[in-house]
């Protein structure tokens, strides 16, 4: 086996053992080291009134769902939010509480559903690159027969080694994003608990 073959083996074992690994048996397609939390519960997040009809009703709102917009995309700075939401709450005193509970329920409502097309995104690229792995695997089986046969056909054995190069480094990339994008889950809770502190706090 030459030098650059054993590196593809070595590569394709460390790809299939990435793969393989589930943080929790629960959600075997879960690729990420933090736990997995499906939901975020109102009550780790809201000490407030109940919310009542607020939860169906601040879609009617014109200028609820508009700033409801506004705060949930993550573009926006969490400090610019926070003073929309000051700013907002202050110029509704007669309907202080009314307001807070539907923008409340606004923000829960969409950061809930945001979180969920993340993790759902997540756990969908987690079984391709389960995919892609097994594709590595099998196709590392077939570059050692290659390298093998004889007579061997080094044209083959080229081709085979430059698409499993090709393969890993694409498998790599994709773990990296990944990486990167299990950090939006805890970003959504991180930023849903602060605003309705600050919601909160305007409500007193």
């Amino acid at each position: 086996m030459s030098v650059r073959t054993f590196a593809l083996v070595a590569l394709a074992f460390a790809v299939s053992t990435a793969a393989a690994h589930a943080a929790d048996p629960r959600y075997p397609s879960w690729p990420c080291a933090q736990a997995k939390v499906p939901e975020i519960s109102l009550a780790a997040v809201w000490a407030g009134p109940e919310l009542g009809d607020a939860e169906t009703k601040w879609k009617d709102d014109s200028k609820v769902s508009a700033l409801v917009s506004k705060l949930a995309a993550r573009k926006t700075p969490l400090d610019e939010a926070e003073k929309s939401v000051k700013e907002f709450l202050a110029g509704s005193a007669a309907d202080k509480t009314n307001n807070a509970k539907l923008l409340f329920a606004g923000l829960f409502d969409t950061l809930n559903a945001q979180r969920s097309q993340v993790m759902s995104g997540l756990e969908r690229v987690s079984r391709k690159q389960r995919e892609a792995a097994d594709k590595i695997r099998e196709e590392t089986i077939q570059l050692q027969a290659l390298q093998d046969a004889t007579p061997r056909d080094d044209a083959k054995v080229d081709a085979m080694s430059n698409q499993l190069i090709w393969e890993t480094r694409i498998f790599e990339d994709r773990r990296k994003v990944v990486r990167f994008v299990c950090e939006v889950p805890t970003t959504i809770d991180q930023r849903l608990f602060a605003l309705g502190r600050v919601i909160q706090q305007e409500m007193e």
